[in-house]
């Protein structure tokens, strides 16, 4: 059953699994599509939007539902590339919030527009970039962004946050934490360079050694080269969402400081780690799960997965709150192993 409003088209009772890239069955009590600033505002000023709880979806690959949502569920779908301006070495695109973020990076690829290549096959939105400050290889979003568009929530009035006003952090950002759920991303401005004005960056992880094993000479790259190394590196170590539901990353990499780093060495001298912010050091979360136990077990349909310990998936029919338990019995046993307790990266309803 449908029914129209001065905006977009409300349904009710739609089933959210196809929304939801850990492939979860759940229901929302309404739900619609956003395609427009516009539509944004109207939604935002409306009855029904200001009567019943609401969730905003982009992707829905940083997401995990334990249980049907009794509201609206609002989808962006705010599409479009326009050129803002641009120079010899340098290109500002403004970029719809609703674009699938790994079409937008091939976009720039294909055009030869450097700073993003190393975000190759994240999933989700380019609306959801700012706000995880999406990171990988060595590179954040927050590097290329110049500015984010908004629609404030409760009163449809729009606002533009410059860079600085993101306050971006480690998989942070303003709207993560301080004005969380008060605004609704409607575009990202990101300036990306041109031709020969790229600085590559292939010293984090195994992008060398990729290309080298690709025959890619590392005094010759190209903004292709580097997006082709990402993607074979990452589909070698996670699942693909459309074949084994996830939501990537489960936990976010943690920081510790010196003297706990060194008391985790004492036992595990070969621990991986990479710096961190304010002079703090990162351990892949991934490596301590693994050493906890949990790497490439199952429970029935869920489980950890067998390449990458920081995933945690659905190998179809699973229930999201099973998800979260596993979850949460992960998170102890590395505290109670390590000292050290992992945050979810994922947001759980």
């Amino acid at each position: 059953m449908k029914f129209q409003f001065d905006m977009p088209t409300i349904q009710q009772n739609i089933d959210l699994l196809p929304y939801n890239t850990f492939k979860i069955q759940a229901s929302a009590k309404h739900f619609t599509e956003i395609r427009s600033e516009r539509e944004a505002i109207d939604l935002f000023t409306s009855e029904i939007f200001n009567t019943e709880k609401h969730l905003f979806l982009g992707g829905g690959s940083n997401i995990l539902l334990t249980k049907d949502f009794d509201g609206i569920v609002v989808r962006n779908a705010i599409k479009g590339v326009s050129v803002v301006s641009e120079n010899e070495s340098n290109i500002t695109l403004k970029v719809g919030a609703g674009e699938n973020w790994h079409d937008f990076v091939c976009y720039c690829v294909d055009k030869n527009y450097g700073g993003i290549e190393n975000l190759s096959l994240i999933p989700g939105t380019v609306g959801a970039a700012p706000m995880q400050n999406i990171g990988a290889y060595g590179v954040e979003i927050k590097e290329s962004i110049d500015y984010v568009e908004a629609i404030q929530i409760n009163t449809g009035k729009k606002v533009i946050f410059s860079k600085e006003q993101c306050e971006f952090g480690y998989r942070e950002s303003i709207f993560k934490q301080k004005v969380r759920d008060q605004y609704f991303i409607s575009s990202v401005t990101l300036t990306l360079t041109k031709d020969n004005h790229h600085h590559f960056n292939i010293t984090y992880g195994a992008i060398a050694d990729t290309l080298t094993s690709q025959g890619h000479d590392l005094k010759a790259l190209t903004v292709k080269k580097i997006s082709d190394a990402v993607i074979a590196i990452r589909q070698s170590k996670l699942p693909d969402p459309k074949v084994i539901g996830n939501a990537g990353s489960f936990f976010k990499n943690p920081s510790v400081s010196e003297d706990i780093f060194v008391l985790i060495k004492q036992s595990y001298v070969n621990v991986p780690s990479f710096p961190g912010e304010n002079g703090l050091i990162k351990i892949p979360g991934g490596w301590l799960i693994e050493q906890s136990g949990w790497k490439g077990k199952t429970f029935d349909n869920i489980g950890v997965h067998k390449q990458q310990a920081l995933v945690l998936v659905n190998y179809g029919g699973g229930n999201g709150e099973k998800i979260w338990e596993l979850a949460m019995e992960i998170q102890k046993s590395v505290r109670e192993k390590f000292n050290i307790i992992l945050h979810p990266e994922v947001n759980v309803i």
